[in-house]
C-alpha cells in the first residue's frame, strides 16, 4: 500500500487540544507524517473537512439487536451471528473503529473480523458476564424457565463463592476473552433483583480481580448501586460501567484509585424507546428505567464536575447499532465540553482498554484509525449525520 496523505482539513488528534489545520499521512496501516507539503502516492482532498482518531465505544453488545426477551428465545441460535454481522458494519459506519464487548460476542465474531470475513470495528470481548444467582445476569423466571441458552463458545455466567468465581474466570480466559465483566448490582432489564442492591461479596470480587490479574486483563463492572460500586473499587476493578448510585464518597473513591466511569447515558432511554416501540419489556423493568434515568444524569454530572476519567460507552444493543454517537450529546449536557467528549471517545477509551500505545490520538506511529467529518467535529450533536469517510488499519472501511 502506498503513501495515503489527507490535505486540506483540520486535525482533532484526539487529546482534547482545538482542531487544527494539518496533513495527515498514512502508510502501511500507520501514520508516518503530520504537517504541510507531504508527499504522497495518493492525495484525499479534506477541505472543509475534520480527521478525528478511530473512535471507540467501550461498552457495547453486538449479538443483541434490541431487548424483546419473546423475539430472542424464538429465534434460531445461529441467527445472532447474522444480525452480529450487521450490527458491526453499521457500528463501524458512524467513526467507531474499536469496541469492548460487554457480553454476547465470541471469540469466533472477534476472529471472524480480524481475518477481514466481515467488516467491523477491532474488539475486545468479555463473552459472558459473571452475575451470583438470583443477579443481573441470571436468566431464570418466576414460571421456572430458565433462557440462557448453552454455548460452546460461552462458558456459563451464573456463579457463586470465591472457588466458582476463580474457576468462572478461568474458563472466560481459556474461551478468549480480552475483559472480564461481573455485575456488582442488580439492573434495570433483569425483572428479578434491584439495581439498587450490591451482588457479590468482596471475597469473591478479590479472587475475580486475582485471577483477572494474573491472566494479564482487565475487569468491568456492571454496577448501578452505590455499595456495588465501592466493592467494585475497592476490588481494583478498572471500570465502573453505568454508575447510576455514585454518591460523593463512590466519587472520591474513584478519583482515588482512578477508576474509570463508563456512563452509557442514552441506555435507560432506550428500555423506554423500545417498550414504546412494540417491544415486549416487563413491566417491572420499565418502571427501573423511569427510576433511574434523573438519578443516573445527576451522577454523572457530579463525576464529571468531580474529576472522574470518562470513557464512552453505550450498551448498544440495548439501543439500536448504529446510533452510538447519541451518547455524546448527552454527555455534553452532563457537564463535559465537546472536546471532552471526543476526548472520552479516543484518547481516554484508549487508555482505559490499555491500547493507548496504538491507538486513540493521531499521531506518529499510531495504527491509522481515521474518521473525516464535514464540517466541525466539535458539533457532537450532529456528528454521525456528518461522517463521510472511515479508514481501519489505514484502509477505507466506508
Amino acid at each position: 500500500m502506498g503513501r495515503i496523505v489527507f490535505r486540506g482539513g483540520l486535525i482533532f488528534d484526539g487529546t482534547g487540544s482545538p482542531p487544527a489545520p494539518a496533513d495527515l499521512a498514512i502508510e502501511d496501516g500507520r501514520i508516518v507524517a503530520l504537517g504541510s507539503d507531504l508527499e504522497s502516492d495518493e492525495s484525499v482532498d479534506c477541505t472543509g473537512k475534520t480527521l478525528l482518531p478511530g473512535l471507540f465505544d467501550c461498552h457495547t453488545h453486538v449479538m443483541m439487536s434490541d431487548v424483546d426477551l419473546w423475539r430472542m428465545v424464538q429465534t434460531p441460535f445461529s441467527y445472532q451471528y447474522y444480525e452480529a454481522a450487521t450490527n458491526l458494519e453499521k457500528t463501524l459506519r458512524v467513526g467507531i473503529t474499536t469496541i469492548r464487548d460487554a457480553g454476547g460476542a465470541d471469540l469466533g465474531v472477534k476472529q471472524a473480523v480480524e481475518d477481514g470475513l466481515i467488516p467491523g470495528p477491532r474488539m475486545h470481548i468479555s463473552i459472558r458476564m459473571l452475575s451470583q444467582t438470583g443477579g443481573h445476569g441470571d436468566d431464570w423466571f418466576v414460571s421456572g424457565a430458565l433462557v440462557e441458552m448453552p454455548h460452546p463458545g460461552a462458558p456459563a455466567g451464573v456463579v457463586d463463592g470465591p472457588d466458582e468465581m476463580r474457576v468462572a474466570v478461568r474458563q472466560l480466559v481459556r474461551a478468549g476473552a480480552d475483559v472480564i465483566k461481573v455485575a456488582t448490582s442488580g439492573g434495570v432489564l433483569s425483572p428479578r433483583d434491584d439495581p439498587r442492591h450490591a451482588h457479590f461479596r468482596p471475597a469473591e470480587l478479590d479472587v475475580l480481580v486475582e485471577e483477572a490479574t494474573a491472566a494479564g486483563i482487565f475487569v468491568m463492572a456492571h454496577a448501578q448501586a452505590t455499595d456495588g460500586i465501592k466493592n467494585a473499587i475497592r476490588a481494583g476493578i478498572r471500570s465502573i460501567d453505568h454508575g447510576v448510585y455514585l454518591d460523593d464518597e463512590a466519587i472520591q473513591m474513584m478519583l482515588d484509585h482512578g477508576t474509570w466511569l463508563v456512563p452509557t447515558l442514552v441506555a435507560p432511554q432506550g428500555v423506554l424507546d423500545a417498550a414504546a416501540a412494540g417491544q415486549s419489556i416487563p413491566e417491572k423493568s420499565l418502571e427501573k428505567a423511569h427510576q433511574v434515568i434523573d438519578i443516573h444524569r445527576d451522577s454523572f454530572r457530579r463525576a464529571v464536575k468531580a474529576g472522574v476519567k470518562i470513557a464512552m460507552g453505550t450498551d448498544s444493543g440495548v439501543t439500536p447499532h448504529g446510533q452510538n454517537l447519541r451518547e455524546l450529546p448527552l454527555m455534553v449536557e452532563g457537564g463535559m465540553t465537546p472536546a471532552e467528549v471526543l476526548a472520552a471517545t479516543t484518547s481516554s477509551a484508549a487508555d482505559l482498554m490499555g491500547l493507548s500505545d496504538s491507538l486513540g490520538t493521531l499521531a506518529v506511529g499510531k495504527i491509522a484509525d481515521v474518521v473525516i467529518v464535514d464540517g466541525d467535529a466539535l458539533d457532537v450533536a450532529t456528528l454521525a449525520d456528518r461522517i463521510s469517510g472511515v479508514y481501519k488499519d489505514g484502509r477505507a472501511a466506508i
